[in-house]
């Protein structure tokens, strides 16, 4: 991924803004650490900062058509750029390796439907000059796995700024909102456009489709495989729960047939590298190292004390770009363990975010009232994915110029996944599961007959042990140490006075903090963003309190949680 930061339509001089939107995009370059460029064209401007995964000796971003008519600059990656460029390979010259250099010609060819061809995590920005005016494209992911923020200043409206991150835009806008996920922007008429709307996007629609074991597995498992792209090094973050675990082990097992492939090493290291973190003797360590030894990665194991996150918070808060407890909480050990895994010399990682919006994993789950309000819910966090766990993975770890893959979020995957009758996903005492994600264990499952494993399957042996695969859902604020959550709520504690908190509703009358923690967040949130307009895409995760559930959002504050790992 990268960092992208455009002004459309300037109301100046374009040249000499270029040194200013230089600065501004500077503030993205922890996200794109190898290159810089910036181009002007008219009166606009686009600057790229590059992190090198695909392409690394060419794909030199902003990308320039021929005749310079066409600027392109992308964060993400395409992992169908292969098949769409064979698509057009008689009709377009191809200039180098990138995967994202593909929506350039494929723009030149369909326009706006570029978006609904691309299989991958993307957001980009494309100024077309080639008309009487210029026009602007931008689009987004269908989930929002990459950031992406729009622009304006009242005084200067027909200007549009558009940045991968907030930083970049808040100096500048007095009206900020998150690009939204699943759209792309065309300045002709003005307005954002829905591309990806598949069936299950419904909430109201209660699919009816018979889980499909099979199928699921093997969805999931090409899901994994297409994101194992990259011409650099790369392992997998492993928590020791089931997400992290199923994600390392499918990608172990093609790291070994890929390796048997090309006879001996690639990608620059002999075996798969995994990483986990937590407080000394927390329970995702000893799981983690576990599952390691189960799947024979190389695997690294770090530790941080309460302090060093604590310490954290404000540079976590600053990247994070958000005061939502839940994030914070759980971002402050991935932005710990991504500056590690980057020391390492890894610079992309596949990671299990997505399987419990998906599945309906969190605990709270077990307090749906019956199939269609679980699966109404599951649709909708889905679709608010980019306001939390998404914006979690992608700005904690390009934070350091590393790269998150999260293949629990792959668009054909989420199409079977979706679409099964929920009575097949829903966990509690009157369900058909008492275990969250029963489905999706069950179809990595070798003793469960409907999962049809094929013999070449049976051959590789069990993709985990028996008690990682049932392994009760962790949630990875907690799974880092149980007195990780207990701290960061002392600390507030000793932070903020009870007049303080008395207070709250007269200091912040938006979104009023409900807990002394939520307080000193957003207190250090507005000292970093004190522009209002940084406010907006905030949003804030809490579980379904209507449902009986606690409105703590750790998992540990749900009466169904046990601690299996001391």
């Amino acid at each position: 991924m990268c960092g992208i930061f455009g002004v459309f339509n300037y109301w100046g001089d374009a040249h000499e803004y270029r040194p200013r939107a230089i600065a501004l995009a500077k503030k993205l370059r922890h996200r794109g650490p190898d290159h810089s460029g910036c181009v002007v064209k008219g009166n606009s401007i686009i600057c790229h900062e590059r992190l090198t995964i695909v392409g690394i000796g060419s794909g030199v971003q902003p990308f320039l058509s021929k005749d310079g008519s066409l600027i392109l600059s992308v964060n993400g990656e395409i992992y169908n750029h292969v098949e769409l460029e064979n698509t057009l390979k008689d009709r377009s010259e191809f200039e180098s390796k990138s995967d994202c250099e593909v929506i350039f010609h494929l723009y030149r060819e369909i326009g706006t439907k570029v978006a609904n061809q691309l299989d991958g995590m993307f957001s980009w920005i494309l100024l077309d000059t080639r008309g009487e005016k210029q026009r602007l494209i931008a689009a987004r992911d269908p989930i929002g796995i990459t950031t992406l923020y729009i622009g304006r200043n009242s005084k200067h409206p027909e200007t549009i700024f558009i940045a991968s991150e907030l930083k970049a835009l808040d100096e500048e806008c007095d009206s900020i909102e998150e690009f939204p996920n699943g759209h792309y922007f065309d300045s002709d008429t003005g307005k954002f456009v829905r591309y990806f709307n598949p069936d299950w996007w419904d909430s109201e629609r209660i699919p009816t489709n018979k889980a499909d074991y099979k199928l699921l597995r093997q969805t999931l498992v090409k899901a994994v495989k297409k994101r194992m792209m990259a011409e650099v090094p790369f392992g997998v973050f492993l928590s020791g729960g089931l997400d992290s675990s199923l994600i390392a082990s499918i990608t172990a097992r093609e790291f070994e047939n890929r390796k048997k492939i090309a006879g001996g090493e690639i990608v620059a290291h002999n075996h798969l590298k995994s990483f986990s973190i937590g407080l000394p003797g927390a329970p995702d360590l000893i799981a983690a190292q576990s599952v390691a030894e189960f799947l024979g990665t190389d695997h690294m194991p770090f530790t941080y004390t309460v302090q060093e996150g604590i310490d954290a918070v404000p540079d976590v808060i600053h990247h994070l770009e958000t005061y939502d407890v839940t994030t914070i909480r759980a971002s402050t050990p991935m932005y710990l363990l991504s500056r590690k895994v980057k020391a390492t010399g890894v610079k992309m990682v596949l990671s299990g975010e997505g399987s419990d919006e998906v599945f309906g994993g969190y605990l709270y789950f077990h307090c749906a009232p019956n199939d269609a309000d679980f699966h109404s819910e599951t649709v909708k966090r889905v679709q608010n994915l980019h306001t939390s766990d998404c914006l979690r993975a992608n700005k904690a770890t390009m934070a350091w110029g590393l790269e998150a893959r999260v293949p629990f979020l792959d668009k054909e995957f989420l199409q079977v996944a979706m679409n099964i009758d929920p009575k097949y996903k829903r966990c509690g005492k009157d369900a058909m599961y008492t275990m969250e994600k029963a489905v999706i264990r069950q179809a990595f499952d070798v003793e469960f007959p409907e999962a049809d494993f094929t013999p070449e399957e049976l051959a590789e042996g069990p993709f985990l042990s028996h008690d990682i695969l049932w392994r009760q859902k962790e949630q990875f604020s907690d799974g880092v140490g149980y007195n990780w959550i207990d701290s960061l709520k002392a600390w507030a504690e000793s932070r903020i006075s009870d007049e303080k908190f008395a207070q709250r509703a007269t200091t912040y009358p938006h979104d009023t903090p409900d807990t002394k923690e939520a307080y000193l967040y957003r207190e250090i949130f507005d000292k970093i963003f004190p522009n209002p307009a940084c406010l907006t895409s905030v949003v804030r995760w809490i579980p379904r309190t209507d449902w009986g559930a606690s409105s703590d959002p750790s998992g540990r504050a749900q009466k169904v949680h046990e601690k299996t790992i001391a």
